[in-house]
């Protein structure tokens, strides 16, 4: 069981980093969900991985030059340096989409969202009018469930029923999540976990770090780049989209995250010597910004973060960023935004688009240095 898994049973141990909440926030702005939008061609959405992963594409932006390059991913190398601090988050993806039959043999998929207690979940029914407080629903002869309650926003509180160890039951017959923009089935459902993935508990994968192959990190780290391991569990409101039209009007989801002392350690001691802190994907981003101290050091931690990172922005911890290209109008590109500037940003977009780049989960990368 993982540390959220565990204080979510109502486990307890003296160990665990202090808890620390961190409320949506952002500077006042008047840019609107429009601001942000982009043309994207539909067959750029990328729908398999590229094999091998670090063969995909990469953009890299020089802010200090304003100098634009396009590489392959594993040419990353020439872009880090001795000292550096490469921040990956080492979430595992669950096997979260169920397929269960009601007591009269109608079909309701089920959607992992967020582990409450063992076996007690929240999660995302359809159809949702069988799914009424009190519907049972059997998934196989070993796992079943049933409606507890229904939430203000629909979601279900449902209770499992397992015969046996829960986790091998959805690997057993839990498929992967995939985002709704890919068409295509996915054959190795691998190729949706980073290779250093470790603590179960997203619904959809931290696709910057899907780039990386243990041999290209292994070089990373014999070039004297430190690595630190965070975690922050993905959930689906990733893919929620922005509705209202002032982007302070977002309500953004919560997240668990956490960042234990051997991490807080590398990571304040590089920001107390000058050495660059690079986040691999908004996750990390999400995770560091939300632990970090006004001098960007950071102390263990864990807690829920609804952070909403838009401009303008002051980032207190991240100086670089390894970032897939995201939807319009997504937050994910507000944060990139906050990072670049919008105007750089829908530039450098544009220039992806032109250059006939992969977008989205599967898609290429870029580096913000």
């Amino acid at each position: 069981m993982n540390i959220a898994e565990n204080n979510a049973a109502g486990g307890a141990h003296a160990d665990l980093p202090e808890e620390k909440n961190v409320e949506a926030h952002g500077e006042p702005t008047d840019l609107k969900k429009s601001d942000f939008y982009y043309d994207l061609p539909e067959e750029l959405i990328a729908q398999t991985p590229i094999e091998p992963r670090d063969s995909s594409r990469l953009l890299v932006y020089d802010r200090a030059a304003d100098k634009v390059e396009h590489k392959i991913f594993r040419d990353i190398k020439n872009y880090l340096r001795a000292g550096d601090v490469l921040v990956i988050n080492n979430t595992k993806v669950l096997p979260a989409r169920l397929y269960a039959h009601t007591e009269h043999g109608g079909r309701v998929e089920v959607l992992l969202l967020r582990r409450i207690s063992a076996l007690r979940w929240e999660v995302l029914v359809k159809p949702g009018k069988k799914c009424r407080p009190g519907t049972r629903l059997t998934v196989d002869d070993k796992l079943s469930l049933t409606v507890n309650s229904v939430t203000d926003s629909g979601e279900r509180i449902v209770d499992f029923e397992c015969d046996g160890v829960f986790e091998e039951a959805l690997e057993r017959v839990g498929s992967m999540p995939l985002p709704p923009y890919i068409k295509k089935k996915l054959e190795d459902k691998n190729r949706y976990q980073t290779v250093y993935a470790k603590t179960d508990g997203s619904a959809a994968a931290p696709t910057a770090g899907l780039h990386f192959t243990p041999q290209l990190l292994e070089e990373i780290k014999g070039m004297g780049v430190e690595i630190a391991q965070i975690l922050l569990h993905v959930g689906l409101g990733t893919f929620r989209p922005v509705k209202e039209d002032a982007i302070t009007d977002h309500k953004m989801h919560s997240e668990y995250y956490e960042v234990g002392e051997e991490a807080a350690e590398i990571i304040s001691r590089a920001k107390k010597e000058g050495r660059r802190i690079i986040a691999v994907g908004t996750t990390s981003v999400r995770t560091l910004e939300s632990a970090a101290n006004e001098d960007g050091t950071i102390s263990p931690c864990r807690g829920n973060t609804s952070i909403f990172i838009y401009p303008p922005y002051k980032f207190r911890c991240v100086d670089c960023l390894i970032t897939n290209f995201h939807l319009p109008e997504s937050t994910l590109i507000m944060l990139v935004s906050a990072l670049v500037g919008r105007e750089k940003t829908l530039e450098l977009y544009k220039t992806a688009v032109e250059e006939r780049y992969r977008f989205f989960s599967f898609g290429d990368a870029m580096l913000i240095k």
